[in-house]
């Protein structure tokens, strides 16, 4: 990366900064308005990012000056947001205490400013409160003095949590600095996709071997190829997944806030989810979970929001970007957002009866309900506006929104009777929880595997099934792909638990909040199971739900601790320091668990083999795969040497194409001319081998000797080969 492309890099960064400062809410703060802030500018700069990639590429212009140029004018913008609302705020500063302008508590605000028509939840943690305050000045001095007073006020353990969960941060930026990316399915088609979109300068399909480079939603993708033209390289390409994880944890935190959690709680949700090894493998990868789940999240926060006050214009525009931005990252994630949605709808109904019942006899009941599915339209009309583009592509080229048949039916379930879901759901749940204990694995697999039988459902069946894997495999080794969170997911379900059965010991003023929100983990847990089929990897598609499941485990720690720690009739100080130490335990446990993940997790590493601190920078990419590095190499260099310009590509399903952009790329900086000699796109013939002026393959060689001319000469060395015409 060059030091034109760092500072240019710069651009995003500091734009979502401005803009967390310009959509901090004004006047009595909700819960958590700095986090509010957070979420609102993280929507804001997706949507635009997503959008700006969609209109240039329409023009045929995904090019660095174009970039740069949409990027200055966001900044622009949001410069001028902050200047103005600077503007209007200051005078309001130099106004005499006495006389300060104060707005009325009870009031609430839209993102936009407005005022909305209810009280607001109460914000029990550090970041807000409950009292009227003058309007906000010098916004940076106030963070920080508030910041080192919620530091001074916290109790040695609040210390602890925050210190570990700034720790892994900070870690997991440098891992993800250091590190090159090194994700098997980034090598596959993650990165090639950004690549094949910066060489022909649009978003139009190509013809390809590998069907997922086009055909899965590219919103995660679309962020990368912003910092792939800026910078010039990849070396930045990692922080996309940190800054979601970051995300993550900010919105878990304010969700636990929203539902009565003090400061103890929301940090310990922070730190439990901080310390889930899938979530720290994650945040220094290029896969797409951890985005997902924090546009998931976003709209989860958006919606709780809305449970007890009207929601505004801004809010509505917050709620569709979500929804956008979540179909155009991971279908997957929609089966979280479609229940809070509905949550989010049963909610504004039942307040705008509310507001309308003294003037029951004068106003007809269809005006509240058409307020509420204007709203509910306008969400529909934003996310379509994100997504629709993909869409409208994936349905031209193949007849269906959700791709061709192949992709509708390898993933989705195909079967739907009860004994099939709960077969699928107890082999999902097993690879979930699993843990380094082989003789418990073993014998929960056993067990799965024997009722299956009683119940008429073959436990390997393709129909619930994922490709040809075989249940169970082992999960709790650190991979990125498939580590399990049996700690985390443990605590999540316990806590959802509670919330549904007992929400008053967690908050007897958040009863309904409580209830509702865990209908709506459990429920879309329920429909994850019953709609996607097991796989090896499936953990990692849970991670939505997981970040979505993690306040309740917060939530109901916090609860622990404080009812044990009280002294309550039939408490005795053995069960209160027994619940402690158990508390205690099960953190400590966490925080080992992340710590280890981030040391010797795969395939990125703080220690040991393989480490980001003694690997080269190209062996960190083969990592996954070590003996290809050379092979790789031996054949780029062939062909380089031949003088080729138009290379063409043999390659199946499921192998590595992302090497060759990197090690043909013209000598300044240019991409390389790659085509494809294979399509499984029926409308994108492939090109005609004699058309190249050289092949490279990988994978199966009889595949790739049967697409050279006659006359050429192959060479194979294990997975790599090429082959060039004979010499003129």
């Amino acid at each position: 990366m060059s030091a034109a492309g760092s500072l240019l890099a710069v651009l995003p960064a500091a734009s979502v900064l401005l803009l967390t400062v310009a959509t901090k809410p004004r006047g009595v703060d909700p819960v958590s308005p700095s986090r509010l802030a957070a979420v609102r500018a993280a929507l804001v700069a997706g949507a635009y990012a997503v959008l700006v990639v969609e209109v240039l590429g329409a023009l045929h212009a995904l090019t660095r000056p174009a970039f740069v140029a949409a990027w200055l004018l966001f900044l622009l913008a949001t410069a001028t947001a902050v200047g103005l609302r600077w503007r209007r705020e200051t005078p309001a500063a130099e106004v005499p205490a006495a006389t300060s302008r104060r707005v009325p508590v009870g009031a609430a605000v839209t993102a936009g400013g407005g005022p909305e028509t209810s009280v607001p939840l109460a914000d029990r943690g550090p970041a807000g409160g409950r009292d009227a305050t003058p309007v906000p000045t010098g916004e940076v001095r106030a963070g920080l003095r508030r910041a080192a007073e919620i530091w001074r006020t916290a109790s040695r353990g609040e210390r602890l949590l925050a210190g570990g969960i700034g720790g892994l941060v900070l870690l997991e930026l440098l891992v993800a600095l250091l590190a090159e990316p090194n994700n098997f399915d980034s090598q596959t088609y993650h990165l090639p996709k950004v690549e094949h979109w910066v060489a022909q300068g649009d978003l139009d399909f190509w013809p390809t071997a590998i069907h997922r480079q086009v055909t899965i939603p590219p919103g995660a993708e679309y962020l990368l190829l912003h910092l792939r033209l800026l910078t010039g390289g990849d070396a930045l390409h990692n922080l996309v997944q940190w800054a979601a994880g970051v995300l993550c944890l900010l919105v878990a935190a304010r969700i636990t806030a929203q539902l009565g959690g003090g400061r103890r709680a929301q940090l310990i949700t922070a730190f439990v989810l901080a310390s889930t090894p899938m979530v720290v493998l994650q945040a220094t990868s290029t896969q797409t979970d951890l985005v997902c789940a924090a546009w998931v999240a976003c709209a989860a926060t958006l919606v709780l929001d809305g449970l007890r006050r009207r929601t505004g214009w801004g809010t509505l525009l917050g709620l569709g970007a979500a929804t956008g931005l979540t179909a155009v990252t991971k279908t997957s994630g929609l089966i979280a957002v479609g229940p809070l949605l509905v949550l989010w709808g049963l909610a504004q109904l039942r307040l705008a009866l509310a507001d309308r019942a003294p003037a029951a006899r004068r106003v007809r009941p269809v005006a509240p309900v058409a307020r509420v599915v204007g709203g509910s339209a306008l969400i529909l009309v934003v996310a379509a506006l994100v997504v629709g583009p993909f869409l409208t592509r994936v349905t031209a080229e193949f007849g269906h929104p959700l791709g061709p048949p192949r992709l509708r039916e390898s993933i989705p379930m195909e079967r739907h009777d009860p004994a099939s879901i709960l077969v699928n759901a107890l082999r999902i749940g097993h690879t979930a929880f699993d843990t380094p204990l082989a003789p418990l694995r073993s014998a929960s697999a056993d067990a799965i595997i024997e009722g299956a039988d009683v119940i008429g459902v073959d436990p390997q069946d393709r129909a619930i099934t994922f490709g040809r894997e075989v249940f169970p495999v082992p999960a709790w080794y650190p991979d990125e792909d498939r580590v399990a969170f049996p700690i985390a997911g443990a605590l999540a379900l316990l806590g959802a638990l509670a919330a549904l059965v007992r929400p008053r010991r967690l908050d007897p003023g958040q009863v309904g909040p409580l209830r509702s929100y865990a209908v709506v983990v459990l429920t879309t847990v329920l429909l994850h199971t019953a709609m996607l089929k097991w796989q090896p990897w499936g953990n990692r598609l849970l991670l939505y739900a997981l970040v979505l499941a993690v306040p309740l485990a917060g939530l109901w720690l916090d609860a622990l601790l404080r009812r044990h720690a009280s002294p309550e009739p039939g408490v005795t100080a053995g069960r209160r320091s027994v619940a402690t130490v158990a508390t205690v335990a099960v953190l400590a446990t966490s925080a080992l668990a992340g710590v280890l993940a981030l040391s010797y997790g795969f395939p990125r590493r703080l220690v040991g083999s393989g480490s980001v601190f003694t690997t080269s920078d190209w062996d960190t990419r083969f990592l996954r795969r070590p003996q290809w590095a050379d092979e790789f190499r031996w054949a780029a260099a062939a062909v380089r040497d031949s003088g080729a310009r138009r290379i063409g590509l043999v390659e199946q399903n499921d192998n590595w194409e992302y090497p060759w952009w990197l090690l043909l790329r013209q000598p300044d900086g240019g991409s390389p001319e790659l085509v494809s000699l294979q399509s499984v796109l029926p409308e994108r013939p492939p090109a005609d081998p004699a058309s190249v002026d050289a092949i490279v393959c990988t994978g199966s060689q009889p595949a790739c000797a049967k697409l050279v001319p006659a006359g050429w000469r192959l060479e194979f060395r294990g997975y790599v080969g090429y082959a060039l015409p004979p010499a003129r």
